[in-house]
């Protein structure tokens, strides 16, 4: 892809996924856009075994951008990095297209293990803010990862995951996250779990209230039938 095809591409894919760009120049000052141009650079160089002259690239891009992008990484067509500061793809990532990442994302590995090492992500996935992705495993195509979670295994076609380590809290989601590019209204399984306790509470504390009244008045009824026998004793003796 020659230069100005890539610019006019990734205009309408920042255009797309930005409300905040009111014209095309804008798009040349993204810190996104230069991340991402200076990567296809970098990463002919990588495949040609230049090396250094890639990484050298990388760094300055990361000096100036705040996005780290390994020049091994395999990126697919359509990527959009939203602010972008903090974010890190790791030296054997793979994205496919239309890939969206939020600031302070991280595709990394896992430890010092040779060959594939970072994670794999299909077309459209959504990775929102400060989200962490350790480990060679895939996140399926369509999925969205919540914001802050950490994900360690595998994530299959169309679901939504949240959480420290992420779970998946819904499936079969057919939306397309670039469309929508929600981070925020995802399901929370801490805060449904905290309300199913409460309620939980509400209804115990019930149950002890109707127990706590029948025990008075189970008291109250043994009370009269004392005071009833002891009365009538009394008569007894006075007769």
């Amino acid at each position: 892809m020659g230069i100005l095809s890539y610019i006019r591409e990734e205009i309408q894919v920042v255009r797309e996924r930005d409300p905040a760009i009111k014209s095309n120049l804008e798009v040349l000052l993204y810190p996104s856009f230069k991340a991402i141009l200076h990567y296809r650079v970098a990463h002919k160089l990588y495949l040609k075994k230049h090396y250094f002259l890639a990484r050298w690239i990388s760094q300055r891009t990361v000096r100036k951008t705040g996005i780290e992008i390994h020049p091994g990484a395999t990126i697919g067509k359509g990527l959009f990095i939203d602010h972008g500061s903090g974010v890190i793809i790791g030296e054997t990532a793979e994205l496919g297209d239309n890939v969206t990442l939020y600031q302070g994302v991280t595709l990394g590995g896992t430890g010092k293990e040779k060959g594939k090492r970072h994670p794999t992500l299909g077309d459209n996935v959504m990775v929102s803010a400060g989200a962490k992705v350790l480990g060679s495993f895939k996140i399926g195509e369509n999925s969205k990862i919540g914001a802050g979670s950490v994900v360690l295994k595998e994530v299959p076609p169309n679901c939504t995951v949240v959480g420290v380590p992420g779970r998946i809290v819904k499936m079969g989601n057919q939306r397309i996250p670039r469309m929508d590019m929600d981070q925020v209204h995802l399901p929370d399984p801490i805060s449904n779990d905290i309300q199913k306790l409460q309620a939980e509470n509400v209804r115990m504390n019930e149950q002890i209230m109707q127990i706590e009244k029948q025990m008075r008045r189970i008291k109250r009824h043994k009370m009269d039938i004392e005071d009833k026998s002891e009365k009538k004793s009394k008569g007894s003796k006075k007769k």
